[in-house]
């Protein structure tokens, strides 16, 4: 019989919190919004930022600064393409980079017709791009990245070392990827995070990679909680989830945890009945 009321208790070293964002309006959500088959156009290749994309990212710098997101993310993962990597340093990096400054930036200026100053990596966790956490694959060209090698002048202190291939051989011209086979992508991601030793991550990524992945959850809660975990994101949202490790995924032990006798003693739980050695209530 189930008497927990509906909630549920896990040891908080299986726990990791997770910080979703979709990225910022891309000149693709634009011109999509008007036509869908625009999608299909290859001057939208790696649609960039926005202008008003850019307006949303400032919004949402200043809500995890206000918020406090910001002094908590331990990492900042980001998809490879150029609208979520131009989001994640947007929003998670350092300040407007100046002169005299030694460290390589987050992003260049004016990089990916942005019109924007380069961002620092200053006072920032750092970033990793993940191909796990792409869009949708295939057919769209808005969904197709740039070769690494471009990427890396664009954004010096992204760590790209996770990335096999130089080319972009995951899309394909005429197969769309299905999905089934998004969602089992996303959750793959998932499971991957728990081979890193951060706690608190910030993820930056796309409608449709979290829309077919937290689709796969929830099914265990409220019809009213699986609605708030599933919702379609909006551009430069961020939501806030906790991932709960159930299946002995992760293998980190817990750095709160106290095992107690120390020294050690008697310790016999104050609801067992004593007895004397005559057998008599102690």
């Amino acid at each position: 019989m189930d008497v927990s009321g509906g909630q549920s208790v896990y040891p908080l070293h299986r726990c990791k919190t997770i910080h979703l964002v979709r990225h910022a309006q891309g000149i693709h959500n634009v011109e999509g919004e008007k036509d869908h088959s625009a999608y299909l156009s290859r001057h939208l290749f790696d649609a960039h930022l926005t202008s008003l994309g850019w307006q949303q990212v400032d919004n949402l710098r200043k809500h995890v600064q206000t918020s406090g997101i910001s002094k908590k993310v331990e990492l900042v993962i980001t998809s490879p393409l150029l609208r979520c990597m131009q989001t994640a340093v947007g929003v998670f990096g350092g300040e407007d980079s100046t002169d005299g400054i030694d460290v390589p930036p987050l992003m260049v200026t004016d990089a990916g017709d942005s019109n924007h100053p380069a961002i620092s990596s200053s006072n920032c966790p750092p970033f990793i791009a993940v191909e796990g956490c792409r869009e949708h694959l295939g057919v769209h060209w808005c969904d197709k990245r740039r070769s690494i090698s471009e990427y890396k002048p664009l954004f010096p202190a992204i760590d790209f070392s996770l990335i096999e291939s130089d080319d972009d051989v995951l899309w394909e011209a005429d197969v769309r990827e299905k999905i089934e086979d998004v969602a089992s992508r996303g959750i793959a991601f998932f499971k991957w995070l728990w081979t890193r030793k951060e706690k608190e991550i910030a993820i930056v990524t796309h409608s449709g990679l979290l829309t077919h992945t937290l689709a796969k959850f929830g099914d265990d809660c409220h019809p009213d909680v699986k609605s708030e975990i599933c919702r379609r994101f909006q551009n430069c949202e961020l939501r806030t989830m906790v991932l709960v490790d159930r299946s002995m995924v992760g293998s980190d032990s817990s750095a709160t945890d106290y095992l107690g006798k120390n020294p050690s003693g008697e310790d016999a739980p104050s609801d067992v009945t004593c007895t004397t050695p005559d057998g008599l209530p102690n």
